[in-house]
């Protein structure tokens, strides 16, 4: 895949009688957005320095009011877009939003396209992925366009024993389904690029097969209903390169992963919207539950490797944004479809694993600084670059403001005031601190952080009367106040991880790219003392040299510096599955998917607690695939037959597998390492040979080692 533009031969989109209506609004929208971030920004910066002692006089003062007026202008950004999604979906009404394509058109008026839906996995649950495919193919039947979409499980696992649990399940699914010729299954033998190699590769074997691809997550669930939907939009839109949903969360049940889908499901809509409002075809691509046009994306979409080291340089980790960027510097639209339900993922379940995704996307957004300057790239795409960096370097920012501003006060505290500068002068300089505008200050930035949540809430309970699917309105009102109180105990936690995700990274420290928790367990005590150990003695320090030498100011920060003191109880108590549950009971936090939820969504569930009891032939374990896969005739015949003819092998070699196959014989699996089950797996005929063999020792050795039960 390349990413030059210099090849005449590329496909190029099709004029579309919407770009000159697109230009116009957007450049009239983001021009408003210009004006409403930079003058509040800069009337906030005059007016924090009138509130310091100094007027902002001293160098001090000049940084903090510096720092104060770049995060103004940021969470501006966010308020404003909060507001314009609300008044978006005020109106009910979008004349440009690209799900309006398909209106009026009959079912005959949009020709079938081929559709590969993608879902890249690396050490996932296996029930889990299993059951969202088997639900959103299920779902596919029920449109009665399943023939149009073939499914394609695309491996990166590096075990044997996950290698063989992923394929026996998916050969078991697919013969539940009677869907041999629409669900694939392919292991990658080398992990190259993460996800978008794994997708790159399924491109460059079978790309010139389908139209589109749809990439999921390995979380991800979407209705046949949505997925057509979407293909019926890119067919009667040709000038649209990708079609973004925005995803709602579900299916979490700990404290902290309740209190995120319900952030999600509340607070998501305005908030895609909004984007929506600025973006129109320059939106960003998240990853996955999305569709993309092939063709422009082989050609177009090919992503640079980053001269340097990691952690800034190499391949590009967060892969989404640029391949947006360069989809769109092609000429073809990328589209956030905000207006289309039926598309699901999972949230984090615990703060731990939160912060683990944070910590490998922060990597990969800070990456983005050194594209902003690319040849050809849309100006658009060049501020998104800068705000997913800003999604993590605003918390160093916060952090320094808070620490600048604590420097402030101990200063202020421990130096005698200077009443005389050293030039001339008749009067005193008089420090000044005045409380109440300090207080106007800090109401202005609430208003800024959570107006959106009552716009969101007076939207639920007066516009879309859809309060009853969140408990109505007086629970709603209530969650949303707990979402706020648990957000705000969170937040200097997060600030602080985040600041120091942000300082390793520029420090040249690369962090490793493994799967994600997807399941409910909740955190250890260990692991959160492990974890927030630092944090909690630096908070004790911050804390306790403010309360001896600044005891007023003190109070002013000690919403930030208590929750880090207590980060780690905070840390384990969010976690908990107990408190989530009990809250649903008396029906906190609720959401539709909870309240009203659609087929798939029970389906997904049901399904991934039926695959988890499942038993396994011969009373094995599930998770020991590569005993499985010795012992068990059915999956012994079905990898062999996958791994294809027989190759001739050097004697060397021969001879060295023919004692890896002894020794397994002898001892059993647990003798042999991963690297050497790997090597057999790969060799139809050692593994036929040890088939063979396992069935001639004594019944003993096969319960005692190779764990049957017969």
């Amino acid at each position: 895949m390349s990413h030059s533009r210099s090849n005449a031969s590329y496909v190029t989109p099709p004029e579309t009688p919407y770009k000159k209506p697109w230009k116009r609004s957007l450049r009239k929208r983001r021009a408003l957005l210009t004006l409403l971030i930079v003058v509040p920004a800069a009337a906030a910066a005059a007016y924090v320095g009138s509130v310091l002692p100094h007027q902002g006089g001293t160098p001090l003062e000049t940084a903090i009011v510096l720092v104060y007026s770049i995060l103004f202008a940021w969470i501006s950004v966010g308020f404003w877009t909060a507001l314009m999604g609300g008044l978006s979906l005020l109106r009910r009404y979008d004349r440009f939003a690209v799900s309006r394509a398909t209106l009026g058109a009959e079912p005959g008026d949009i020709p079938p396209a081929r559709t590969a839906v993608l879902f890249p996995i690396c050490n996932e649950e296996t029930p889990r992925v299993m059951a969202g495919i088997k639900a959103t193919y299920l779902s596919l039947l029920e449109t009665g366009r399943a023939s149009e979409f073939a499914i394609f499980i695309l491996s990166d696992s590096h075990g044997p024993d996950k290698w063989l649990e992923e394929e026996a399940a998916w050969a078991e699914l697919v013969r539940e389904l009677g869907a041999q010729e629409q669900i694939f299954y392919r292991r990658r033998k080398v992990n190259l690029k993460r996800k978008s190699g794994n997708v790159a590769d399924f491109c460059r074997r079978h790309g010139a097969d389908y139209e589109y691809m749809a990439v999921f997550d390995a979380d991800s669930v979407m209705k046949g209903a949505t997925l057509t939907r979407m293909v019926d939009i890119m067919q009667r839109r040709p000038d649209v390169g990708i079609l973004q949903t925005a995803p709602s969360c579900f299916g979490r049940d700990t404290f902290l992963g309740r209190v995120q889908q319900f952030a999600n499901r509340v607070y998501g809509p305005m908030f895609a919207a909004g984007l929506h409002f600025w973006q129109f075809n320059d939106a960003q691509y998240w990853g996955h539950n999305a569709l993309i046009r092939i063709k422009p994306f082989m050609e177009h979409c090919g992503l640079p490797r980053l001269p340097g080291k990691p952690p800034l340089g190499g391949d590009i980790l967060s892969h989404d944004f640029v391949e947006a960027a360069l989809m769109r510097r092609a000429g073809w639209g990328v589209w956030l479809a905000f207006d289309l339900d039926g598309s699901w993922e999972e949230a984090p379940p615990n703060l731990l694993a939160e912060l683990k995704r944070d910590r490998r996307w922060c990597q990969g957004n800070l990456q983005h600084l050194r594209l902003l300057f690319t040849e050809g790239l849309f100006p658009a795409h060049r501020v998104l670059f800068l705000n997913g960096a800003m999604s993590y370097a605003s918390a160093l920012l916060w952090f320094l403001f808070l620490a600048l501003s604590t420097a402030e006060a101990l200063l202020l505290a421990l130096s005698e005031p200077v009443y005389f500068s050293a030039t001339k002068s008749l009067f005193p300089v008089w420090p000044v601190w005045e409380p109440m505008w300090a207080m106007a200050l800090l109401g202005t930035t609430a208003v800024l952080l959570f107006f959106p949540k009552i716009l969101s809430y007076l939207l639920l309970v007066c516009k879309t009367r859809q309060s009853r699917h969140f408990g109505g309105p007086i629970r709603l009102f209530l969650s949303i106040l707990l979402e706020v109180v648990v957000s705000a105990f969170l937040a200097p936690i997060r600030m602080l991880s985040h600041s120091k995700f942000v300082f390793i990274t520029m420090l040249g420290r690369q962090i490793g790219w493994g799967s994600q928790q997807r399941d409910d367990s909740s955190t250890t005590w260990g692991d959160a003392l492990r974890y927030h150990g630092g944090s909690m003695f630096f908070g004790l320090l911050w804390g306790g040299s403010t309360w001896v030498y600044a005891p007023t100011f003190f109070w002013w920060i000690s919403p930030i510096v208590l929750p880090v003191v207590l980060s780690a109880p905070i840390s384990v108590i969010t976690s908990r599955r107990s408190i989530g549950l009990w809250l649903r009971r008396h029906k906190m936090l609720l959401i539709p998917e909870e309240t009203v939820p659609e087929k798939e969504i029970r389906d997904v569930t049901a399904f991934a607690q039926e695959l988890e009891n499942m038993p396994v032939p011969l009373g094995m374990v599930r998770e020991h695939g590569f005993a499985r896969a010795v012992v068990d005739p059915g999956l012994n015949a079905l990898h062999c037959r996958g791994l294809g003819t027989e190759r001739s092998l050097a004697p060397a070699i021969a001879e060295q597998r023919d004692r890896l196959v002894e020794r397994a014989l002898q001892k059993g699996p647990d003798a042999l390492g991963s690297e050497e089950k790997l090597v057999l797996l790969g060799d139809p005929a050692r593994m036929r040979t040890l088939h063979r063999e396992v069935w001639g020792l004594p019944e003993v050795e096969l319960v005692r080692q190779w764990g049957v039960r017969f």
